[in-house]
C-alpha cells in the first residue's frame, strides 16, 4: 500500500505532519526535528512523515504535538505552526483550490469538506459567514480524546485564510473547547476586508503553488518512466497521485494488456474496498459522490482509471479532477512506455533511446522543445533516415512543420517552410476523418505532396496522427530515402513510430498545461492584459533596452465613476466595463507598446523609444479620447472618464517600481486636483 507508514491508522495527512516538522527545522534546525521524533517515539523518518501521500494516526499526531511543544519550550507552538502554514510547506494543490474561490468568506463555506483532506477524526460545522466573520465548531469524532494542542493547531490553520488572499490572519476567539465538556470547541473568526483592491498585492502563495503544482507534474512524469516495470509503475502511479491531489485514499484499476485479471493498486482503503471500487471503475460504474475518477488513457490506448476517495459527504473543493487528469496522462504514457519497452527487449539501443526520449520529454517545457526532441530521436528509434514533426493549426485548417532532423541535407530548410493545406492534401483529410496512418511515396501521393516528397528525395515515408483524446494535434513523419526504406513499413517501424508519437501527444498537451499556468500567473483572468508582475518585467526589460538619447513614457490611468457603475449596473456590468477599457486601450496605443491591468480599475501603458519627452502627450490625447464615447453596458450608456499620469524616463538607466510610482502620483495629483479630462497631465522626468 504506497505511501502508507508501519501499523498506522490512515487519520492525519502528510500534508499536517509535513507542516510540524517544517515549522520546528525552521525554528531551530534539523537537530530539534530528529528531537521530536525521538520524544514523540515515531518509528518513522523526517522524510517519511513529510510526503503529502504518508497518512498516520490521531495518536502519532498528538504525540508529535507535544513533542513540538516541549522541544521549542513554546505553549502557543501549535497555534503558531497552524498560523504559519502558508510559508511551511502547505500543499500547492490547496492554496489554489482556496485561492480560487475568491474570498475568505467563500473558503469557510467548504470548511467543512476541506478538513477531510488534513484528518479523518474531526469534523467542522459552519453555524455563522459574513464579510468579515465566521462561526465554525470543530468536534473530534467519537472514540477520540480531545486534545488542547490539537484544538490550538486548528485555530491557528483556520486563521491562515484571509492571509492566502492579501490579508492579514484571522482573528480567533475560543469561546468553548471540547476538553472543557463542550460538545465541540467553538471558534469566532473575524478578519479585514480589502481596503482597497488597487493596493492588495500579488498574491506571492499563489504564484508558489503555482510553480509548485508544475513541479509535482515534471517530477511525476520523470519518476513513472524510470519504472522498471509494469507493477512498480503502478505502485509509483498510486504514491504519486496522493502527492497531485490531496485525498484519504487513491485505487487505481488497469486492465491487464495480456488478458489476466485487472491489475489493482490502492492506497487509503481496506483491499476489499479497493477491490469493489476498482471493479466499479472498470465496468464504468459511477462511484459515487465522494469519488473523482478519470481514465488513465493515452491517444493510443485506454488502459483503466484512477480514481482520489473522500470520506463520505467529502468531495473535490474544485479543480481536482483537472489536476488528476493531467497526471493520469502522464501515467498513461508512463505505461504505454512500458509495454513497448516489454515487447522488445531485444531491441536494447532503441529501447534505450525510448527511455532517454521519454525523460527528455518529460522536462520540455513548451511546444517547440517538444518537437525537437521526438523529431531528433526519430530516426534511432524507427530506424528512418529522417524525422519530422507537424503541428495542426485548426484556424487555417494547415499542418505546418515544427521540427525536422536527419539526412535531409540542404533539404531541411525547404521541409521546414511546408505547410499543408487541408484543400491541397486529400491524405490530411483522411487522417482528420479516421485517424490512421498514412503510407506516402512520390508515385502514389497526391500532386502536391508528390512534388515535395521528390523535392525533399524522399522514396517513402509514413505519417501517423498525433491527438490528445479527440483532439487533433499533428502528425509525426519518419521517412528514407531511396533504396533504404524496409520492406514493410506496417511492421515493427509502425508502432515505434505510433509509440513515440503517443509520447509526443502527451507531452504537447503537458506543454500546454504549463503555458495555461504561465499564463495565469503573468495575465489578468477577466481582461487578458498583462498583470502587475509582467506589466514590471516588460517596464524592466523596455529601461534596460533604453539609450541614452531615447526616452521612455508610463502612463498610469484611474477609471472615474468605476465604484458607481458598479454599484448602480451590478459587478457584471463592471467587469465588461473593464473589458471594454482594455479593447479600446490596446486600439489607442502604438504597435510595441504594453497595456497592462495592475489592479482594480487601474491600467498602466509603456511608450518605449521615444525622440522627446513630449512625443508621450499624442498616446495621452488618444486615451483620453477612448473615453468621448459612451460605454454600453447591458443596455445602458454609461459615462465614464480617467484620470492619467505620466512619467518620463530619459537617458540610460532606471527602475521600474520607481517610473511606475511617479506616474502612480502624478495621477492622483491630478485626480486630487480634479483635472480629469481637459488639462494634459504634467510629465514629470525620472
Amino acid at each position: 500500500m504506497s505511501g502508507d507508514l508501519p501499523a498506522e491508522p490512515r487519520e492525519t495527512s502528510g500534508a499536517t505532519t509535513s507542516l510540524v516538522l517544517g515549522y520546528v527545522r525552521a525554528q531551530a534546525g534539523d537537530a530539534a526535528v530528529e528531537d521530536v521524533l525521538r520524544r514523540a517515539g515515531v518509528p518513522c523518518t523526517a522524510e517519511e512523515l513529510s510526503r503529502a501521500s504518508s497518512w498516520t494516526s490521531y495518536d502519532t499526531r498528538i504525540r508529535l504535538f507535544t513533542a513540538a511543544t516541549e522541544v521549542l519550550g513554546d505553549p502557543d507552538a501549535m497555534f503558531r505552526v497552524g498560523r504559519a502554514a502558508l510559508s511551511h510547506c502547505m500543499h500547492p494543490a490547496l492554496v489554489l483550490l482556496v485561492r480560487a474561490m475568491g474570498s475568505p468568506r467563500h473558503v469557510f463555506r467548504q470548511l467543512p469538506r476541506a478538513i477531510a483532506m488534513f484528518s479523518t477524526t474531526s469534523t467542522m460545522e459552519v453555524l455563522e459567514v459574513g464579510a468579515r466573520s465566521a462561526t465554525v465548531r470543530f468536534r473530534l469524532r467519537p472514540g477520540y480524546v480531545h486534545s488542547r494542542l490539537d484544538c490550538a493547531y486548528a485555530q491557528g490553520l483556520i486563521s491562515t485564510v484571509p492571509a492566502i488572499f492579501g490579508l492579514p490572519p484571522a482573528e480567533v476567539r475560543h469561546s468553548e473547547c471540547e476538553s472543557d465538556g463542550h460538545p465541540g470547541c467553538l471558534y469566532q473568526l473575524t478578519w479585514q476586508r480589502h481596503r482597497r483592491w488597487r493596493r492588495r498585492p500579488v498574491s506571492a502563495p499563489e504564484l508558489t503553488a503555482l510553480r509548485d503544482q508544475v513541479r509535482i507534474l515534471q517530477a511525476a512524469a520523470t519518476d513513472l518512466v524510470a519504472s522498471d516495470d509494469v507493477d512498480s509503475a503502478l505502485q509509483r502511479i498510486v504514491a504519486r497521485a496522493a502527492e497531485a491531489v490531496l485525498a484519504p485514499g487513491h485505487v487505481l484499476a488497469v486492465t491487464d494488456p495480456a488478458g489476466g485479471p485487472p491489475l489493482v493498486q490502492g492506497v487509503g482503503l481496506p483491499r476489499a474496498e479497493v477491490e469493489e471500487l476498482a471493479a466499479a471503475l472498470l465496468a464504468g460504474a459511477d462511484p459515487g459522490p465522494h469519488v473523482i475518477a478519470v481514465d488513465v488513457a493515452s491517444g493510443r490506448r485506454t488502459h483503466g482509471r484512477l480514481a482520489a476517495v473522500y470520506s463520505p459527504g467529502g468531495g473535490p473543493l474544485g479543480d481536482e479532477r483537472q489536476m488528476l487528469a493531467a497526471y493520469a496522462g502522464h501515467a498513461a504514457a508512463a505505461l504505454d512506455l512500458l509495454l513497448a519497452l516489454e515487447s522488445s527487449r531485444q531491441e536494447a539501443s532503441r529501447a534505450g533511446a525510448l527511455l532517454a526520449v521519454a525523460h527528455e520529454l518529460a522536462q520540455a517545457e513548451d511546444a517547440a522543445a517538444v518537437c525537437r526532441v521526438v523529431a531528433e530521436a526519430l530516426p534511432g528509434i524507427v530506424g528512418c533516415d529522417n524525422g519530422a514533426l507537424f503541428l495542426w493549426e485548426p484556424g487555417a485548417g494547415s499542418l505546418v512543420t515544427a521540427a525536422a532532423a536527419g539526412q535531409l541535407g540542404g533539404q531541411r530548410e525547404l521541409l521546414l517552410q511546408t505547410s499543408l493545406t487541408a484543400e491541397d492534401t486529400p491524405e490530411l483529410i483522411g487522417m482528420l476523418t479516421d485517424r490512421e496512418p498514412r503510407f506516402l511515396d512520390p508515385a502514389t501521393a497526391s500532386p502536391a505532396l508528390a512534388e515535395l516528397l521528390t523535392r525533399l528525395e524522399v522514396a517513402r515515408a509514413v505519417a501517423v496522427p498525433m491527438q490528445f483524446g479527440r483532439t487533433f494535434l499533428g502528425v509525426a513523419a519518419a521517412s528514407w530515402a531511396p533504396g533504404r526504406a524496409p520492406a514493410r513499413l506496417d511492421g515493427d517501424a509502425l508502432d515505434r513510430l505510433r509509440g513515440v508519437g503517443d509520447q509526443a501527444s502527451t507531452a504537447l498537451q503537458k506543454a500546454r498545461l504549463l503555458e495555461t499556468v504561465r499564463h495565469q500567473a503573468t495575465h489578468d483572468a477577466l481582461t487578458g492584459l498583462p498583470n502587475r508582475v509582467l506589466f514590471l518585467d516588460r517596464l524592466g526589460a523596455a529601461l534596460a533596452g533604453t539609450g541614452p538619447e531615447q526616452h521612455l513614457a508610463v502612463l498610469f490611468c484611474d477609471l472615474d465613476r468605476f465604484k458607481a457603475v458598479n454599484d448602480s449596473l451590478g459587478h457584471a456590468a463592471g467587469d465588461e466595463l473593464l473589458r471594454q477599457v482594455s479593447a479600446r486601450l490596446r486600439a489607442a496605443v502604438r504597435p510595441g507598446d504594453t497595456v497592462g491591468r495592475l489592479s482594480g480599475d487601474e491600467f498602466a501603458v509603456i511608450l518605449p523609444g521615444l525622440t522627446r519627452p513630449e512625443d508621450a502627450d499624442r498616446v495621452v490625447a488618444r486615451v483620453r479620447g477612448c473615453f468621448d464615447e459612451t460605454f454600453r453596458l447591458d443596455g445602458t450608456d454609461a459615462v465614464v472618464g480617467t484620470s492619467i499620469g505620466v512619467a518620463v524616463h530619459s537617458g540610460e538607466w532606471g527602475a521600474a517600481d520607481a517610473l511606475l510610482r511617479a506616474a502612480d502620483a502624478a495621477m492622483y495629483r491630478h485626480k486630487h486636483a480634479g483635472r480629469t479630462g481637459a488639462d494634459a497631465p504634467e510629465a514629470p522626468e525620472s
